[in-house]
């Protein structure tokens, strides 16, 4: 490391005079143009300033399943020795995360002695139980093709997991950004039909013919069921769904005491589901193919763009920084800088902080 300097002014490792410039302008918020750091990624990390840093993205090597340049983590002899020296990085990252972060952490499982070792799930238990982390979604990243596998005595392994994990309750998030286009309504024969076509016939009969409904909540819900109809004639809501006492059950639980909507069913007799108009959120099982299109000679990590796409676009303000602690190739910083974020990535192979930096740089050229 006697190649760096420590510019005690930002707290942090600087190679060049340039990045030192750079590194001020991604902190205080003049460049988008990504800032690389080579070395050990928990001797960087543990130079950067508490709470600086908005999302971070970044998928670590796996346990025992290449020789990365440079040795590093994913070389130890035991999985326990992997798991603590990545929870040695996840409890620095904590720190370098803002209250309002987000740490999106992809790790993919191995094999030894023909035992599936679990050491995604080891590792989040972890984190959860010794550092505080709260887990908000474990994301299935369906790759739809795998490795060669020759096994006859097992399911085809193509799918990684995906952490989503924050600091605090008060995070940012931005769901309006990644909602998925929503359908909208037609006119059939004269009536206004929601985008999975209801139109509300059936529940005025339902409503009609209840025996649970009193006269009164009967008119309360056919006025209501207009009201609902109108909405949907003028855009202001894409679709809708009416659940109507001992007709159709209270979404997630019958019970009073832990749904508020079977409540709602109790007392009311009926409730109504809208649809978002800005359309659904994407579920946590993501179809993403994995990169082979980069034609690359150095560097044969799978993580896609795509991957990088959601986490960045709805847990990092457009004002924010995204960090990388094994950005390989460059891909989460490339993604950023697609997105108009500044970013930090960190490697502890200079050939790919190379990759990176020409990524980024012929990134520039296109922009530009």
């Amino acid at each position: 490391m006697n190649q760096y300097v420590i510019k005690k002014q930002f707290n942090i490792l600087e190679d060049t005079e340039d990045t030192t410039v750079r590194q001020k302008n991604i902190l205080f918020g003049v460049s988008d143009s990504p800032v690389f750091y080579t070395g050990d990624s928990l001797s960087v990390l543990k130079q950067m300033p508490d709470e600086s840093i908005d999302c971070c993205m970044t998928s670590p090597p796996y346990w025992g399943q290449r020789c990365y340049e440079n040795g590093g983590i994913g070389l130890e002899t035991k999985q326990e020795y992997f798991i603590e020296n990545l929870l040695n990085i996840t409890k620095e990252i904590y720190r370098v995360l803002k209250m309002t972060g987000s740490f999106w952490l992809n790790i993919g499982d191995t094999y030894k002695n023909k035992s599936l070792q679990g050491i995604p799930w080891r590792i989040a238990i972890k984190m959860m139980d010794e550092q505080k982390w709260i887990l908000r979604n474990d994301v299935v990243w369906n790759k739809h093709k795998g490795a060669m596998d020759s096994s006859s005595d097992k399911l085809r392994n193509i799918h990684e997991m995906i952490f989503h994990f924050v600091k605090s309750h008060s995070y940012y998030y931005n769901d309006e950004a990644i909602r998925l286009n929503p359908q909208t309504a037609t006119v059939r024969n004269g009536a206004v039909v929601s985008a999975t076509g209801v139109s509300g016939i059936r529940y005025k009969r339902q409503i009609e013919l209840s025996t649970s409904l009193s006269k009164e909540e009967k008119e309360a819900a056919m006025q209501d069921l207009q009201q609902i109809l109108k909405k949907i004639e003028t855009g202001e809501i894409p679709d809708f769904r009416m659940i109507i006492r001992n007709r159709q059950r209270a979404t997630h639980s019958d019970s009073e005491r832990v749904s508020g909507r079977a409540k709602e069913l109790k007392e009311k007799g009926y409730y109504f589901l809208c649809y978002n108009k800005n359309g659904s959120l994407p579920t946590d099982v993501w179809e993403i193919l994995p990169e082979d299109t980069q034609n690359r000679e150095k560097h044969y990590a799978v993580y896609p763009e795509d991957l990088c796409k959601i986490p960045i676009l709805s847990t990092c303000p457009p004002d924010g920084i995204v960090l990388d602690p094994f950005c390989g190739s460059g891909t989460t910083n490339k993604v950023a800088r697609d997105l108009h974020r500044k970013s930090i990535g960190i490697d502890i192979s200079e050939e790919y902080i190379n990759i990176a930096k020409q990524r980024v740089s012929q990134l520039h050229l296109d922009l530009f």
